[in-house]
């Protein structure tokens, strides 16, 4: 046991004579895998959640207050319908916001370089794949399984679990190509 260890030792001293004398480069991180893929934080997530609100929520809320209902007092007497109003025309923008994108994202997921991928492809998920997570969504804010992102190493949620997706920072070399085309 004890030899093993002197030689994970030893390689790790000769690996850093090589570095220090120039004889092998050092790794660069921006190659690395691990790198590029890293999962999405909780803050990350939880401020591109915010940020689609404020963006896509509040016109839809406006919209429907005031031109469906002709104010507060008329949604305060549908609510349900009126919630019915605001949140299928958002899933059915997000839908269409991801699917459009390269990286499969919403105006919030854009702003801070998070990227929708599929798991079993380790690409944009397709169309369908994206349609059933959106309504899965649904069914995770009403049931509380955006809790499962604070018990996760991985922070996923639950309606990330179910449709198999996770949403991960874009390669910076991408991102920037990804800031020109705003």
């Amino acid at each position: 046991m004890t030899n093993s260890n002197s030689e994970k030792n030893s390689s790790k001293k000769q690996r850093f004579r090589d570095i220090k004398q120039k004889r092998v480069s050092q790794v660069d991180n921006k190659n690395d895998p691990r790198v590029l893929h890293r999962h999405a934080s909780k803050a990350n997530r939880i401020k591109a959640v915010i940020t689609d609100s404020f963006m896509l929520v509040m016109p839809l809320a406006y919209i429907v207050f005031y031109f469906i209902f002709e104010g507060r007092e008329g949604f305060g007497e549908h609510k349900m319908l009126g919630w019915i109003y605001i949140l299928l025309p958002l899933i059915i923008i997000q839908i269409l916001f991801m699917a459009k994108s390269k990286y499969g994202q919403t105006p919030g997921m854009r702003a801070y370089n998070l990227a929708l991928i599929d798991l079993k492809t380790r690409e944009k998920p397709k169309t369908g794949i994206i349609v059933y997570r959106q309504m899965l969504s649904l069914l995770s804010f009403f049931v509380l399984g955006w809790i499962t992102m604070f018990f996760r190493k991985d922070c996923r949620t639950l309606h990330e679990l179910l449709s198999d997706t996770t949403l991960r920072y874009i390669p910076e070399q991408d991102n920037k190509l990804n800031k020109k085309h705003l």
